[in-house]
């Protein structure tokens, strides 16, 4: 069980940076609220939100491929949003 937690873990942590990013960004340039940051951080939460969703259903039929499948989900998400953040800046 300690890959579900650490697979969580992961979620959070990646996504989590990828927010504190957005704000970072949007204070370097002097944008308390933009648009485009929080479009990115809307995505971010909504990702989190499946993923975590993803990782808890235990009703699958082989659940390593099932976990294994939701990390390469993060990974690709994870480069789309920040793909999206690098043209933010």
């Amino acid at each position: 069980m300690a890959s579900i937690r650490d697979l969580k873990k992961d979620i959070n942590f990646v996504l989590g940076d990828i927010i504190e990013a957005v704000y970072i960004v949007d204070a370097a340039n002097n944008k308390s609220d933009s648009k485009e940051g929080a479009k990115i951080i809307d995505n971010a939460i909504e990702t989190f939100d499946e993923l975590i969703v993803k990782v808890n259903n235990k009703k699958v039929d082989n659940r390593k491929a099932h976990l294994n499948a939701v990390r390469q989900e993060l990974e690709k998400k994870a480069t789309d949003l920040v793909d999206q953040l690098n043209k933010l800046q």
